[in-house]
């Protein structure tokens, strides 16, 4: 497993995305969008290339200013209604207990509730750094979350790793000056351009240190 740079570097902190990074919340997500597509007389294809944004951006980009309330009120209350099937995604919850003693964070495109519902639903146990949409005033793709999370962990942003699963999600962690892993759950691995990629979690392993973290192989 070839992790490029990221294997000669010591990081302050680990930022990781949460749905497709941490947990598999993908069909929920497909089923609440369909149905709102459904009733907004949109299609899937309409919704395209908006993987890792926040519902409300979504809804902005695709539907006009007078309906944006009722329809980002509407596909909120469609995805915390629909944590079915919600599970943890291979070596997720061991990547996140061996930064017990280290910096870490989940900086999610989910509002507080949704992110709640989710985190509960795949019995995930969070970092107790968790930045949610609702803590910035601008989501994926901006830095902003990513952003907040160093600051809240007392890192410098440019000693951060992000992982990440979505092409947008990997735009803001280097717009917010971060080192990038992606992991290739959701996203061809053609569309990540990343410092590495590798599968899933389970190919890596998160080594606390006496100044930082490191990312190593999982079969070293």
């Amino acid at each position: 497993m070839d992790l490029g740079k990221l294997a000669d570097e010591t990081f302050e902190a680990v930022i990781f995305d949460m749905d497709g990074t941490l947990i598999d919340s993908t069909p929920a997500v497909i089923r609440a969008w369909d149905l709102w597509a459904t009733e907004h007389g949109l299609t899937r294809d309409d919704l395209a290339g908006n993987h890792g944004v926040p519902s409300a951006g979504v809804v902005r980009a695709v539907l006009p200013e007078h309906r944006h309330e009722a329809a980002i009120d509407r596909i909120n209350e469609l995805e915390i209604a629909d944590v079915e099937g919600i599970e943890v995604l291979p070596g997720a919850a061991e990547a996140l207990a061996s930064l017990a003693h280290g910096k870490s964070a989940i900086a999610t495109s989910c509002t507080v509730p949704l992110a709640a519902a989710r985190i509960a639903a795949a019995q995930l146990v969070p970092p107790s750094v968790l930045v949610t949409v609702d803590d910035v005033a601008r989501g994926k793709p901006h830095p902003d979350p990513f952003l907040e999370a160093a600051r809240r962990l007392g890192a410098d942003p440019t000693r951060c790793l992000v992982v990440e699963d979505a092409p947008k999600g990997l735009l803001a962690a280097r717009a917010a000056g971060c080192f990038t892993l992606a992991v290739v759950t959701t996203t061809p691995v053609d569309e990540l351009d990343a410092d590495a990629v590798v599968p899933n979690l389970a190919a890596v392993r998160f080594e606390t240190v006496q100044n930082g973290i490191r990312v190593l192989p999982a079969e070293d």
